[in-house]
């Protein structure tokens, strides 16, 4: 049973700042350091944290209106309103206001799953501008929110778990819905001719895992084949016997090939001294890996795994849908990241 940090069940609709308060909690307590970066990156200036304590408060009553969340501390306040729906009330935000008093940096947070409207963004920023030119408005996407955190996380730290669970969290209730524009890149060894051949990857089910549409294949410093996944499984050997394989689907459908695939997976990987029957697999079948070649600017192969936006690489900003995975793979030898 895969255990959560971030609740998933619920019927109130600001379980999502909840939530996203509690991964501010969580980044506090790992590293207050990290915790300041996020700050300024969200505030998109420097400035110098006092040594106070720092509180996090969710529906605390101001004089004319309760917002949805507070972080503050001497040096700032940030006052947190989250819509699922862009559905921002003007004069719901201007009650907000009236939770700052003597604070230092006076910031208004909106939170939603999407960007703000051109006439809702003017309308606040005339709001403020008439009420209380000292606040700042600053408006964040749950992605957004996300990529600033991973911004400040080294690859190798155990926090980048709390973070890909709020993420996966996200991806559950709707929050980020760009999942099929998103490229899973894996490191690719000694079994990426198997990994090709037989249209798979595989990993222990221990590691991270978030949803994706495609599965990149990283080898020689650059992505060398992409493929949309279509089906995903966890398999294991019953009693270490390669010959009893147990399929647990994840996502898609299971087919014969698939499993008998799965199956050659298991004998390829003794040849080279991987033991598949230690512990259960997690496996990623896709319709047919597509020959490419994108490369980093600087040659240094990835830590572990790399998600990309594939709509933002090919500048696709204004197009609801990718072209096909093959021409995918053709544009992507034109980019480097």
């Amino acid at each position: 049973m895969e255990i959560h940090y971030f609740q998933r069940y619920h019927s109130q609709e600001n379980v999502s700042t909840a939530n996203t308060m509690l991964l501010f909690s969580r980044l506090y307590s790992h590293s207050s350091s990290k915790f300041y970066n996020l700050i300024e990156n969200i505030l998109e200036e420097e400035y110098e944290p006092l040594n106070f304590e720092l509180s996090i408060k969710l529906q605390e009553k101001s004089k004319d209106s309760v917002p949805d969340a507070v972080i503050f501390q001497p040096s700032f306040k940030i006052v947190i309103e989250t819509k699922l729906y862009n559905n921002f009330g003007i004069k719901q935000l201007e009650h907000h206001l009236s939770s700052f008093q003597n604070d230092g940096e006076k910031i208004l947070l909106t939170l939603d799953p999407q960007e703000l409207k051109k006439e809702k963004k003017q309308a606040i920023k005339n709001m403020i501008k008439t009420k209380n030119p000292e606040i700042k408005h600053i408006h964040l996407t749950f992605e957004k929110l996300i990529e600033l955190v991973k911004n400040i996380i080294d690859p190798n730290d155990d926090f980048l778990d709390i973070v890909e669970d709020y993420e996966n969290y996200c991806y559950d209730d709707s929050l980020i819905s760009d999942m099929d524009k998103k490229l899973d890149v894996r490191l690719c060894g000694t079994t990426y001719d198997t990994n090709k051949a037989l249209n798979l990857y595989y990993c222990p089910e221990s590691r991270r895992y978030q949803k994706c549409k495609y599965l990149g294949l990283y080898k020689q410093k650059a992505v060398r084949n992409i493929g949309e996944i279509i089906a995903i499984a966890v398999v294991e050997a019953k009693n270490g016997d390669i010959n009893k394989l147990e399929f647990s689907s994840v996502e898609g459908t299971l087919t014969e090939e698939m499993q008998a695939n799965a199956k050659k997976a298991f004998q390829d990987a003794s040849q080279y001294g991987y033991d598949l029957t230690r512990c259960p697999h997690r496996f990623f079948f896709v319709d047919q890996f597509y020959e490419t070649s994108y490369q980093k600017k600087t040659p240094r192969a990835p830590q572990g795994k790399r998600i990309f936006n594939l709509q933002k690489i090919l500048e696709f900003e204004n197009k609801t849908k990718l072209p096909s995975t093959a021409e995918i793979a053709e544009l992507l030898k034109t980019k480097e990241w």
